[in-house]
């Protein structure tokens, strides 16, 4: 028998959205800011001559540019001041939770509540603006040895540095007020306009090469048809839970006596969402930028190390694929899947696992199950992710739409429909609780609207 909560999640309608005014605020907030995004991507790097980068890009587009362009939405063709997106802050929330995973001083503010998380924030964005800087003054001179800049120097460098830096914080900064004032997550939403902003022009592209001729027309198809089935795919495998029955006894509150229930914990197939592949790709997205931008002048090492991890590769496949298993399984664990905190929770609040004892017997079959879950949930991100790397690089496909971009495009719609549908369902309980106000107070005051006076006998 479906709950109370499950009536209403399947009696709302999106004609409710008209009457949730603080939904409505969150997504014009959200959408207010995506587009402010959207416009900083097509503002241009002090500089940089344009002309030779577009003839540049126009060159790269097909291959390793593209895959930039892709999860930049844009501003990397443009180098507009948002060229670094969002990777660099990623990255430092990466080494942050493996520091928080590994180092005692860490482990200590993660304990504090509240004011360790404020302070593991701010250690994160202090991270940010190193790596920022790093990424940046490597990509100023990769666009010097390129031919790219109209006045190659230290100014130019530093001009590059500061704005390339200051688009990055100040991304990172909206990503923060969309979660916390918007809808979804902020990162995850950057991410996802900026590859969908893309796809228009990308398909355009394919298209056009389907009618020049150079692709036939069985490999359009069969590539169309690709997608949706992996976008199917990943569409059941995002919706798959694994539902522990949890058992609660009966308890005595005062003089009343409350029967036992019996409820599920619900685990999902993939716990970590899209987080490991951005990860993944947030590592692997660095030389191969530097290594784009440097044309013809790339040094011996950053050529060596293209060729043996460039896009398509064997070394880079079987490192994206490490990378998203070992991401997988650390994000679940120290992160969206805590089975530590979840055992304590459930001896606090007297739950149980049917012949299972709480505490530590309750850890240790949670630890058996998420793990066995999580692999399986490992293999399918690393399958979505890699299959479509395979495919492009055999069949030379002229745009870059990878099962990562298919991911983060799938899982962060479901998690911002989810989030949209919660804050409907809370709506809707607030107008239920007017409406029994409402309903008391009319009862109390009697049929007429007055208050009843003493009866008489």
């Amino acid at each position: 028998m479906a709950s109370a909560a499950e009536q209403l999640a399947s009696n709302s309608s999106w004609g409710a959205l008209a009457k949730a005014t603080d939904l409505r605020r969150r997504i014009f907030f959200a959408l207010g800011l995506l587009i402010v995004y959207r416009i900083g991507t097509y503002i241009p790097v002090p500089g940089i001559d344009g002309i030779a980068l577009r003839e540049f890009m126009d060159e790269a587009a097909a291959g390793i540019g593209g895959m930039l362009n892709m999860f930049t939405g844009g501003a990397i063709s443009r180098m507009g001041i948002f060229a670094l997106g969002i990777m660099p802050y990623i990255s430092a929330a990466i080494i942050v939770q493996l520091m928080t995973a590994m180092v005692p001083s860490f482990q200590q503010l993660k304990k504090e509540g509240e004011q360790g998380r404020k302070k593991i924030n701010q250690y994160t964005r202090y991270l940010t603006v190193v790596l920022a800087t790093f990424q940046s003054y490597g990509l100023a001179v990769s666009l010097e040895a390129g031919d790219l800049v109209t006045d190659p120097g230290w100014f130019f460098r530093i001009a590059c540095i500061i704005t390339l830096v200051g688009g990055t914080m100040f991304l990172m900064w909206l990503g923060e007020q969309i979660t916390a004032r918007g809808i979804g997550n902020g990162i995850s939403l950057i991410i996802f306009v900026g590859i969908i902003a893309e796809i228009p022009a990308a398909l355009a592209q394919f298209f056009s090469q389907g009618r020049s001729g150079e692709l036939a027309p069985a490999i359009i198809i069969g590539i169309l048809l690709m997608v949706v089935a992996v976008i199917t795919f990943v569409v059941f495998m995002e919706r798959s839970l694994r539902k522990i029955t949890i058992q609660y006894p009966r308890r005595q509150v005062g003089m009343k006596v409350f029967d036992g229930g019996a409820s599920h914990l619900p685990i999902k197939v993939n716990p970590a969402g899209v987080i490991p592949a951005i990860f993944a790709s947030s590592l692997l997205l660095l030389p191969v930028t530097l290594a784009t931008f440097s044309g013809q002048q790339t040094g011996d090492f950053m050529a060596t190390l293209l060729a043996y991890f460039g896009p398509g590769q064997p070394l880079y496949l079987l490192f994206f694929t490490a990378m998203i298993i070992f991401f997988t399984f650390f994000y679940t664990q120290h992160v969206s899947f805590k089975t530590e905190e979840v055992a304590d929770n459930l001896k606090n609040q007297n739950g149980f696992i049917p012949g299972i004892r709480p505490g530590q017997r309750t850890q240790e079959y949670l630890d058996y199950v998420v793990v066995r879950i999580v692999t399986v949930g490992a293999i399918y991100l690393a399958a979505v992710c890699l299959l479509p790397e395979i495919l492009r690089d055999q069949l030379a496909i002229p745009f870059y739409f990878g099962g990562t971009s298919v991911l983060i495009v799938v899982v962060v719609t479901i998690d911002t429909i989810n989030q949209v549908q919660s804050h409907l369902l809370a709506h809707q309980y607030e107008g239920l609780l007017e409406k029994s106000q409402l309903r008391g107070k009319r009862r109390n005051r009697g049929g007429n609207g007055k208050p009843k006076g003493p009866s008489r006998r």
